[in-house]
């Protein structure tokens, strides 16, 4: 049966000490939310709801990108109950498994919210709790379970006795799942008779025992699946713990990490056998690197496509394609859809932006190469750059193949060197270059023999 997703999210943070919401601090290459709504996707929700309120806006907008997902807004944030009630009523929630999680639970696993809705998909039972075992339950609601194994109640902290707080180890981790159409029809009897005068979501479990339905639980083995952020200590705990999970899966599929502990790898990205990982590398979004590679120290890929047998140096790379035996670096920046072909090479301090760098073909150093298409075999001396941006328009070069473009050359796009072509150092190419042509643009060298001697001497005299 098809399993809604209701993730709520409409809370301030307020230990975060943030100007923007909790659910939209990063843990790796993510927001909190975004972890969440991904774990409900991959475990195959077809709706997926998220709560919003504290900075709704700035929540919308970042889950504008995910097109699967609905935002509903709790204007008034009157307790998780409410919450829960306020998407059901605006999204039309009224059949099917019903998952609720809390949008700062960024290690939930697909397999647990999967799990999850299947505990209520059957209608044995009317909700599941989720449930973990902390090293340290101290802090946590109890779950006190009847003799055939369904939830009796929830006894929170404060409520225990001391005897309680001994035997009662099961910890509710606030997360719910419910038989759609029993939610829909039972939510608004949640009521607010409490300190704080909230709804709260935990009442349904006796609401629905009142009317003769069971709820069980759903323990997680691994509790850390469980543990929210509250604070920026929490996320840099739980990012530590993420980074080691996602760290340890590469290694065990034959990835080298010659430092796990300061190497950072996203959770959709992929990385081939044999590829060494240096220190400080940072692999983000949907990169993808191939076998036999070597990326770092200090390497970040965004959204980057990397073939085999590539080294990368002290390199930064977003939304670029590498392919094969390619070199870079040390400190190299490539971006906005650089694709850089077989076995070229790029070197140090060079930038390359919306170009393509033809196979074999080599910029070695101190080069700005933006807005190009050049074709292979040839070489950039150092200090070139392509001229791409008039005031108005970008504008492109085109460079044939096998030229030689000599150091400290300027391309004033729109311009076009032809195969073969050889540019001297300290040009500036401003028309067409044919093909096997030599193109040689300097000012008249003039020499003037003992002219600084004798303009010392009047120096030293006074005189002009």
């Amino acid at each position: 049966m098809p399993m809604t997703a209701i993730i709520l999210a409409a809370g301030e943070g307020t230990r975060m000490r943030s100007r923007h919401p909790k659910v939209l601090h990063k843990l790796l290459d993510r927001p909190l939310v975004s972890w969440v709504t991904r774990a409900a996707r991959m475990a195959g929700a077809e709706r997926i709801i998220v709560v919003v309120g504290y900075g709704a806006d700035e929540v919308r907008a970042h889950l504008s990108a995910e097109k699967d997902v609905e935002c509903v807004e709790q204007t008034e944030r009157l307790g998780t109950g409410h919450a829960a009630r306020v998407a059901i009523e605006a999204a039309g929630v009224n059949a099917g498994p019903v998952v609720i999680l809390n949008g700062d639970l960024p290690l939930i696993s697909p397999e647990t919210v999967r799990s999850f809705a299947e505990a209520v998909a059957d209608g044995s039972h009317a909700a599941a709790i989720l449930t973990m075992t902390p090293p340290d339950p101290f802090g946590y609601g109890r779950v006190e379970l009847a003799g055939d194994g369904t939830v009796a109640r929830i006894i929170e902290q404060k409520d225990c006795t001391d005897e309680q707080s001994a035997e009662l180890l099961e910890c509710n981790a606030g997360c719910y799942a419910f038989d759609g159409a029993l939610l829909a029809g039972y939510i608004g009897e949640i009521g607010n008779d409490n300190a704080q005068h909230e709804y709260y979501l935990p009442d349904m479990v006796e609401i629905l025992r009142d009317h003769g339905h069971a709820t069980t639980i759903v323990h997680c083995e691994d509790h850390r699946e469980a543990l929210g952020v509250n604070s920026r200590i929490q996320l840099a705990e739980l990012t530590a713990i993420a980074r080691d999970r996602i760290n340890e899966a590469l290694m065990a599929e034959g990835v080298t990490m010659m430092d796990p502990a300061t190497t950072w790898v996203g959770p959709d990205v992929t990385v081939g056998r044999d590829t060494v990982l240096g220190p400080m590398t940072m692999l983000w979004g949907k990169t993808s690197v191939g076998e036999e590679c070597v990326l770092g120290p200090n390497t970040r890929l965004t959204n980057c496509t990397v073939a085999d047998n590539v080294t990368l140096e002290e390199t930064v790379g977003v939304d670029v394609t590498i392919e094969a035996g390619v070199t870079c670096g040390p400190r190299a920046y490539l971006r906005g859809g650089a694709h850089v072909l077989e076995g070229a090479h790029v070197g140090t301090h060079v930038e390359i932006k919306n170009s393509t760098i033809g196979r074999g073909s080599k910029v070695p150093h101190l080069s700005y190469i933006g807005d190009c298409t050049m074709g292979a075999g040839v070489n950039i001396g150092g200090g070139s750059i392509t001229c791409n941006y008039d005031g108005v328009h970008k504008n492109r070069t085109t460079i044939g193949d096998n030229v030689f473009i000599g150091s400290d050359t300027m391309m004033v796009a729109p311009v076009s060197i032809g195969d073969g072509a050889l540019v001297g150092a300290s040009s500036c190419v401003t028309r067409d270059v044919p093909a096997d042509a030599l193109y040689l643009e300097r000012a008249e060298q003039r020499i003037v023999e003992g002219y600084a001697a004798r303009r010392l001497e009047r120096l030293k005299k006074g005189e002009a």
